[in-house]
């Protein structure tokens, strides 16, 4: 068996490892940063920090206006090219399509990645987000429907670490964040096999999850769609869509 240690100082590259550390550096949150921001945030020293901004801005994946660096729309080729290798998006994405169709809302499939979920399908009908959502969008897991989802299908120990490590910054007057009440939410979630959230992201949306299920029973993603909360309770949305959402489930897990 390979040492890992010794793989990682004999046969990786430091060089790139450090520029992918700049690349995450940015975000919604931080669209344009400088040397010094990103030497902080990555803890590399300011001349690694130059160097790495400085091949980045040459290859045409960075603007610089001589102090602050940018992420060029080149970026999303490395996102959107991993997304589209992936066997997951194209299977899904059919079903996507008719639901959409069936049900007069926008549906979605994600997964976890760290403390966000990342948008790999969406088939949308009127837009009910003040956002834009694409295949490689994020949102925060510990207060979105599919988050919950994914975080139940997690160790407890480990759903809890990655909630306590998300900003439970409240993003509505609806939002929790405590972090134990989430954790209550994401358990019911897992018992019940399904998540709704009621305007925790966005005032006046809502939604439904479900998991995506393998044939070995492995949740491998999860499976949602939005409305605008136009009904007094929340609890109805189930009798309109969680039946629909149950059957693409039931589908796809033939398939996956």
């Amino acid at each position: 068996m390979t040492n890992r240690a010794t793989s990682k100082s004999s046969d990786t590259i430091s060089s790139l490892a450090k520029g992918l550390r700049v690349l995450e550096c940015f975000g919604a949150k931080t669209p344009k940063l400088s040397i010094t921001d990103v030497s902080k945030a990555t803890g590399l020293d300011r001349a690694t920090s130059r160097r790495c901004l400085l091949t980045l801005h040459a290859e045409g994946y960075a603007d610089y206006d001589g102090k602050f660096f940018t992420l060029t729309p080149r970026t999303l080729r490395l996102g959107m090219g991993a997304i589209s290798a992936l066997p997951l998006p194209q299977i899904v994405q059919p079903w996507l399509d008719q639901l959409t169709e069936q049900i007069g809302q926008s549906c979605s499939v994600s997964i976890l990645d760290g403390t966000e979920i990342v948008y790999l399908a969406r088939a949308a009908q009127k837009r009910v987000m003040s956002i834009g959502l694409m295949p490689g969008s994020r949102l925060p897991a510990h207060c979105t429907s599919m988050g919950r989802i994914l975080l139940g299908a997690l160790p407890k120990d480990e759903a809890r670490a990655i909630v306590e490590a998300s900003d439970l910054s409240p993003r509505t007057t609806f939002s929790i964040t405590d972090p134990d009440e989430i954790m209550k939410r994401v358990e019911e979630a897992h018992k019940q096999g399904y998540a709704i959230i009621d305007q925790e992201v966005e005032i006046g949306l809502r939604s439904i999850a479900v998991p995506l299920v393998d044939g070995h029973g492995h949740i491998v993603a999860a499976l949602n769609t939005g409305m605008a909360a136009t009904q007094e309770k929340a609890e109805a949305l189930m009798p309109t869509y969680l039946p629909k959402l149950l059957k693409v489930q039931s589908g796809l897990r033939r398939v996956l």
